[in-house]
């Protein structure tokens, strides 16, 4: 007994010491980790250490970039996500070498020079890579060959000293207990085991990725399958078009309609294939291939349209394995294993080496290339968020469509629908007169004074129908064409159906279309993203990495702007800094059940709502009119009492009007944040916000373009200047929203006087543009533009 009680603290002392090690060693990792993501982000190494340090805490990077700038040193939005992403995958590399470490020593392989390889590696490849001989292997040729005895033949073949042929040597490993039937079968087996050795090699596998992505070539050409499909979809559709057309007429009631739906069926296949059809004989270096032909190469393969590849530096890599494998004598290759090693080379990169190596490099180019363009997807996004609303007008949302009629939605200035109508002025109806009444009606009766006119189809017959509507009428009516991508999203959600149970989705589609003009923010994060419109490739991208990230720009947004706590919906709030969906949910439900919000302590009372939630939200909610006038400022919480002790220095009275003035008395913010004792910047962020209390920042944003007017494709000539829109940014360009219902295209060679590597370096989403028409194709709806001023 006295012995078991003797050994309980020796016990506890082991598992304290094997604790402290554990700790010791992940603060040495987290060290490392910090120093190599400091110099990647070229910051200093305390900044890191800070950010990662409240980051483990739980605290959200918007909490941090704006209520911990002192800790950080100002790290901004952008630098703590990317800190945050190198932080997690960083760790997952340690976890990963330490499992690798953990396996191969368990094996008793493990030397110290391979030790120091594994911690050295910088990427999980390279780990692999080292790795690759060690992992248990599924049954293969090598494996089944050493199990019949064959390994000392192919140590043989590797040896510069043989004296005699290969199928001589290997005729003594024929064996019918071993199941090795005659001397080629041995051979084959020494063969198969020399070619899995030469794949293991991380050496040589490092060194055939490297040549390949310098100096090989991505190539593509036209798959068999898919011309033999596009020529027989060709066939069955001109076969089938006169039954189209009689099914259509029937269902339209018009023979433009049937028309029109015949000629896409015939045109369907034709249209895909041109697609890709720069691609049908393609070759470009690996090295130098953009991301968004990585992208189309990759959709074209995958819809059948494509076969790609990757055409390596054979010869040149075949020589170089030659030369690691096989030994000279007196720098003499041996007759007698020579041709045999030769052969082997060859079948161990082009069975195991090479294609491995191809869907690394393939995997690789594709994984760069949506994070490319994922990078142009998020900027895009933020610029499409940020848009300045258009506050206190009633707008009349106009969900454009032909035989279902065009939705109309009345929205007052605070987003509530007013009222909602159908009218049918495009064809087959063209019920053009009616139509006018009721916009008259609808006009008189709530003073509406602007159209928000969704651009899908019909959106160019409407623009028609409202210009000409308001020429008529000779008052000051205005309208903007607004992106509707996703609004068909919206409103067939269950979201929309619990905002607007009494509507059907065309209403519920042009009241969102109404509100993206009054407030495009909280009204596109009800949204999916990648719905939006404003990215490329998308749908063919990791989609947990693009939600992860477009996630992290819609945040970062809505807490650039903050909210009114007492007119936010729910999606709104499930975005701010440390509110769930469910906490959002319960917000509402206490605003609906208690009335309006007084005071951020009152969110204290939100079920699911506790101390740790509240600090990394409350600066981010807004109170208008409450009992605390710094209720409606991003000045957090913990610093009102600092508030105070300022404006009783001042001798100022704790009021709006009154605290807009605290700035201008404060010349010395060193010396007031040392007597306040707070940090200088949260001072001076202090003071901004008291000057200008619940300033949007989308005021500084390019408002929209107020159209009264409209052009059409025919009225557009070379030379003509015009002021447009940017709706959308790709790699090779932008698309511009002119007035005309298609966008025109602005190359990125006629972005710029200045040569630029992308056009974010010119333009943004949402930018009003100056564009002189280069050339237009009515027949294939293409318009040029450029920017450039001859």
């Amino acid at each position: 007994m006295d012995k078991e009680l003797e050994k309980k603290p020796a016990q506890q002392d082991q598992n304290a010491a094997d604790e402290d090690r554990e700790q010791a060693l992940r603060e040495q990792t987290d060290k490392k980790i910090a120093k190599l993501i400091a110099g990647e982000l070229q910051v200093k190494l305390w900044q890191v250490e800070a950010a990662v340090l409240l980051i483990d805490e739980g605290n959200t990077i918007p909490f941090i970039a704006r209520y911990r700038k002192e800790a950080t040193g100002t790290l901004n939005d952008e630098q703590l996500r990317t800190l945050d992403e190198r932080l997690t995958y960083l760790r997952n590399l340690e976890e990963k070498k330490g499992k690798v470490i953990e396996a191969i020593e368990a094996q008793g392989q493990l030397t110290a020079q391979l030790r120091a390889q594994i911690e050295e590696a910088q990427t999980q490849v390279a780990v692999e890579d080292l790795y690759r001989p060690y992992r248990p292997k599924r049954r293969t040729r090598a494996s089944a060959a050493k199990e019949k005895g064959l390994q000392g033949l192919a140590d043989w073949l590797l040896t510069p000293w043989a004296d005699h042929p290969a199928l001589e040597e290997a005729a003594k490993y024929v064996s019918e207990e071993k199941e090795v039937a005659s001397a080629e079968e041995a051979l084959q087996g020494a063969r198969d085991i020399i070619a899995e050795m030469i794949s293991d090699n991380a050496d040589y596998r490092t060194w055939i990725r490297e040549n390949t992505t310098r100096d090989g070539f991505i190539v593509s050409a036209r798959k068999e399958a898919a011309a033999k499909k596009e020529a027989s979809g060709k066939a069955s559709a001109s076969e089938g078009g006169n039954g189209g057309k009689a099914a259509a007429g029937k269902a339209e009631g018009t023979k433009a309609e049937a028309s029109r739906v015949s000629g896409k069926k015939k045109n369907a296949a034709e249209d895909r294939s041109d697609v890709y059809e720069m691609y049908f004989s393609y070759e470009e270096q690996v090295s130098r291939i953009p991301g968004h032909r990585v992208l189309a190469l990759n959709r074209g393969e995958k819809e059948g349209y494509l076969k790609v590849k990757i055409d390596a530096p054979r010869e040149k890599i075949l020589r170089r394995l030659q030369r690691q494998v096989i030994c000279r004598h007196r720098g003499v290759l041996n007759p007698y294993t020579a041709p045999v090693l030769e052969e082997v080379c060859e079948d161990s990169y082009d069975r195991l080496i090479g294609p491995a190596i191809e869907r690394e490099i393939r995997n690789a180019l594709t994984e760069k290339a949506e994070d490319g363009a994922i990078a142009v997807f998020k900027q895009n996004l933020e610029q499409l968020l940020m848009q300045q609303p258009i506050a206190g007008r009633v707008v009349l949302g106009w969900d454009p469509a032909f035989r279902t009629g065009c939705k109309l939605a009345v929205v007052d200035a605070t987003g509530k629908v007013l009222d909602t109508a159908v009218i049918y002025p495009t064809a087959p109806q063209n019920k053009v007169a009616e139509a006018e009444a009721v916009l008259q009606k609808l006009i008189s009766r709530y003073n509406i004074t602007l159209f928000s006119v969704g651009n899908g189809t019909a959106s160019r017959e409407s623009e028609q129908v409202i210009t000409d509507f308001f020429r008529k009428t000779g008052k000051p009516l205005q309208y903007v064409i607004v992106n509707e991508a996703g609004a068909s999203v919206y409103s067939a959600s269950k979201l929309a159906s619990e905002e607007f149970p009494q509507f059907d989705v065309g209403q519920r589609s042009a009241a969102s279309i109404a509100r993206r003009l009054q407030d495009p923010l909280a009204e596109l994060v009800k949204i999916d993203p990648k719905a939006i419109g404003v990215g490329q490739y998308q749908h063919d991208m990791n989609q947990k990495k693009l939600d992860a990230a477009l996630a992290g720009v819609v945040e970062k947004c809505v807490n650039a702007v903050g909210v009114d706590l007492n007119t936010a919906s729910a999606p709104l709030l499930s975005h701010i800094s440390g509110i769930s969906a469910s906490i959002a949910r319960n917000i509402v439900a206490w605003r609906e059940e208690n009335g309006r919000f007084t005071l951020r302590t009152q969110l204290l009372k939100v079920k699911g709502l506790g101390p740790k939630a509240y600090e990394q939200c409350a600066g981010f909610l807004r109170i208008r009119d409450g009992k605390n006038p710094l209720d409606n400022t991003a000045v957090h919480p913990e610093s009102y009492d600092a508030v105070r002790q300022l404006a009783g220095l001042l001798q100022v009275p704790m009021e709006a009007s009154a605290l807009r003035r605290v700035k201008a008395m404060v010349p010395d913010t060193k010396a007031a944040a040392a007597k306040l004792e707070i940090g200088e910047i949260t001072l001076c962020d202090i003071l901004s916000e008291l000057e200008k209390p619940g300033r949007d920042p989308r005021q500084d944003m390019p408002a929209p373009i107020l159209r009264s007017d409209v052009l059409s494709m025919e009225d557009l000539t070379p030379g003509m200047k015009l002021k447009g829109t940017v709706r959308n940014i790709v790699d090779f360009g932008a698309f511009v929203d002119i007035g005309v219902h298609q966008d025109g295209l602005v190359h990125i060679s006629r972005m710029s006087s200045r040569f630029i590597r992308h056009p974010l370096e010119a333009v943004s989403v949402g930018d009003i543009v100056d564009v002189t028409v280069l050339d237009v194709d009515i027949r294939k709806k293409r318009i040029s533009l450029s920017m450039v001023e001859k």
